[in-house]
């Protein structure tokens, strides 16, 4: 029970390893669906098809005797609507409510328009349930083009489609921002100026609860919620720290990183290290957004640098990486070429200050390199 009216419906999923093929989610994923009961009875988004008996099961148990009058599709992503056509089939009567291009997905995915049975919704649009009144928020690329957010004005609760949602079954316990942040730096953090925008609509409402289509409902204290998606969105540094990502082919580099983590936790800096070849990619992501400095530490390779480097410069610039300080780390037995490289793949990121101690390694640390490690984290900490 979310409210005297409005009622959980969603399910959670532990048999999934990837979210979207990619994201470890060891703790499960939740797909949150919602019944509003009233004069007239709306259910808020679908679950993945796999789940689509269980959900259905639920909406039945809390409607009872009554079938829904509405589904209201807020976003088009198979987790949440791939069960649409399920849905149907057990209540042919009822009435699709979804933006414009949500209903253009549909057709893409179903073959079916819902031309005789759907109602097409934009900004500010309106539905009355009886006492409850429905307004619709458009909400584009975040993080798809169709996304529609929704108001209830009654109970003050703002449906919010994939914001605000987090990695994470919901009958497990952790700490929402850590895996709220994965969540939102790997999928919706290319968007950051889109989020801006709804920030900025939702600024006007009066809500009291926050029901997202992943992880738990949010009811207290939503000025800490929504201030993180301000900080995240607007690419800002979380905290102060250091991310040092890496990668060594031999230890060499291994042992300036080690190296620079002590001298810099000696000074009293949060360090996170990131080996990138054996870390979870997206968790190295996150650290690079949430702290204020990155060190980037890797080999020349093939007069590149190493590939596991390159897949993670590309997460940071896909996702607008700014705002920060970067220093970098290089090593190579006869052409060193690695600081250049990333240079390069940096060039079109706003807002980035390089510091001005580069470290060289030829092959193994000496007293020299060892002394320019030295002089970085002194550069790091100033």
């Amino acid at each position: 029970m979310i409210t005297n009216d409005i009622k959980y419906v969603g399910v959670n999923d532990h048999e999934i390893d990837l979210f979207e093929g990619q994201y470890s989610v060891p703790n499960g994923m939740a797909y949150n669906s919602y019944a509003i009961i009233d004069e007239k009875t709306a259910i808020m988004d679908s679950v993945d098809i796999r789940f689509s008996a269980e959900w259905i099961d639920k909406i039945k148990s809390a409607l009872g005797e009554r079938t829904p009058d509405y589904l209201i599709i807020q976003h088009m992503e198979p987790d949440h609507s791939s069960s649409i056509m399920e849905f149907v089939k057990v209540f042919p009567d009822v009435t699709i409510v979804a933006s414009a291009k949500a209903f253009n997905m549909i057709k893409g995915f179903f073959g079916i328009d819902f031309a005789d049975g759907c109602i097409v919704v934009g900004d500010g649009d309106k539905l009355s349930l009886g006492r409850h009144e429905l307004t619709f928020i458009t909400a584009p690329m975040v993080h798809w083009p169709e996304v529609i957010m929704t108001y209830d004005s009654t109970d003050r609760v703002l449906f919010s489609a994939d914001a605000f949602g987090k990695f994470g079954a919901l009958d497990t316990e952790e700490e929402w921002a850590c895996e709220a942040r994965r969540y939102y730096i790997g999928i919706v953090g290319k968007y950051g100026a889109q989020v801006q925008t709804i920030l900025k609509k939702i600024a006007a409402l009066d809500i009291d609860l926050i029901c997202s289509l992943h992880g738990p409902v949010l009811s207290e204290n939503l000025s800490y919620y929504i201030n993180l998606y301000d900080v995240w969105s607007s690419y800002r540094p979380e905290a102060s720290g250091v991310c040092i990502a890496y990668t060594s082919v031999y230890g060499n580099t291994k042992a300036a990183v080690e190296l620079l983590a002590e001298e810099l936790t000696n000074r009293g800096v949060k360090v996170a290290v990131s080996d990138l070849a054996r870390c979870d990619m997206h968790e190295a992501v996150e650290d690079a957004f949430r702290y204020d400095r990155l060190v980037l530490a890797t080999t020349t390779y093939n007069a590149d640098v190493f590939p596991f480097m390159k897949e993670f410069i590309n997460h940071l610039t896909e996702r607008n990486y700014q705002n920060r300080l970067v220093a970098f780390i290089e090593n190579g037995s006869w052409a060193p070429m690695a600081t250049k490289v990333m240079k390069s793949m940096l060039e079109k990121s706003k807002n980035l200050a390089l510091a001005e101690t580069e470290v060289r390694i030829l092959s193994a640390l000496n007293e020299e390199s060892k002394a320019q490690v030295v002089t970085l984290a002194e550069e790091l900490v100033k």
